[in-house]
């Protein structure tokens, strides 16, 4: 099938299984006595509603091509980047390294994706931008909390930004037999890890009774992590023909990542606990911040680039 119509396929069947899901939650919520309010119903929509956002931008992305993704993806790591910042202590004398995380490491990274320079955008961060930021930071001659500050900075450059840049990076490989295609990799990406998270709250609500670590995630549950993982792995075994990889593998490929996906939320949620927050934003009504929709991909897209790189790129 000719890419272009995999890709209308691809998103024709996930915007009516989100009409469907959106009608499933309409009438649940209109089932509900007069004002009488439910939380799981209004969680359900939230997360639908999240949903359309989400496929709906990348939509449009993709329909801008090379370009557009890395625009849309240079966007969600400025945001990101943003919220993560915003609720981490900094001092004036971090100003000038905040400087460098947005305006030339951040806008750096992807250009160097879109011109396809592997060596320095696989470097830049975790080389370059961690020796030059507590630089910087030192410059300003404030040693309050420094270590700590330093850290913050370069823990949310490393997860904002060279994390999530790994999404549109996977349009730079050069997999034989796979050419025009790499943007399915991306929807293979996206749609494993991010069912995996509706199928942990789903599995959760179901049949969870096991607290993992309430501390941290009050909602999550063992029975919710096993259902959600190999339900997702499922769909990610499934989605073996948009990709280069065997059935098999497909279905490797999608436990590693769902699990990374798994962690990549859990260890963000602690560090929201550590702050005392419940969401990292606000910027999806109902539904947290940025951080809150991608703290999975994070995880699990610079291990899915690199897999693939390793395995099908000659």
């Amino acid at each position: 099938m000719n890419p272009t119509h995999t890709l209308i396929a691809l998103f024709s069947g996930v915007f009516a299984v989100l009409a469907l899901a959106s009608g499933i939650g309409a009438f649940l919520q209109w089932r509900l006595p007069a004002g009488r309010n439910s939380h799981v119903i209004d969680n359900l929509n939230a997360r639908i509603k999240a949903w359309w956002w989400m496929i709906g931008a990348l939509a449009l992305a993709f329909w801008g091509g090379k370009l557009g993704v890395v625009v849309l993806f240079a966007y969600i790591s400025f945001q990101s980047l943003r919220e993560f910042i915003s609720v981490t202590h900094t001092r004036i004398a971090d100003h000038r390294a905040l400087l460098w995380c947005f305006y030339f490491f951040l806008p750096l990274q992807y250009w160097l994706i879109t011109i396809n320079w592997y060596g320095l955008f696989s470097i830049l961060i975790p080389v370059y931008a961690f020796l030059l930021l507590p630089i910087s930071a030192a410059l300003g001659a404030d040693t309050t909390r420094f270590l700590e500050r330093a850290a913050k900075v370069q823990w949310g450059l490393m997860i904002s930004v060279y994390c999530i840049s790994h999404v549109p990076a996977l349009l730079t490989l050069e997999i034989p037999g796979f050419a025009e295609r790499n943007l399915q990799l991306i929807v293979f990406l996206v749609l494993t890890v991010q069912s995996s998270d509706v199928f942990q709250y789903v599995w959760g609500k179901l049949l969870g009774k096991r607290k993992l670590a309430p501390e941290i995630s009050p909602s999550k549950t063992l029975e919710g992590l096993v259902g959600g993982v190999l339900t997702s792995t499922a769909v990610g075994a499934a989605l073996w023909w948009i990709t280069p990889f065997a059935a098999w593998q497909a279905a490797v490929i999608a436990l590693i990542i769902n699990m990374l996906g798994f962690f990549g939320g859990f260890v963000l949620s602690a560090i929201k606990r550590d702050r005392g927050l419940k969401d990292w934003g606000a910027m999806i009504e109902g539904h947290g911040g940025m951080l809150d929709r991608v703290d999975s991909i994070s995880f699990s897209a610079p291990i899915f680039f690199h897999l693939v790189r390793y395995w099908w790129v000659p």
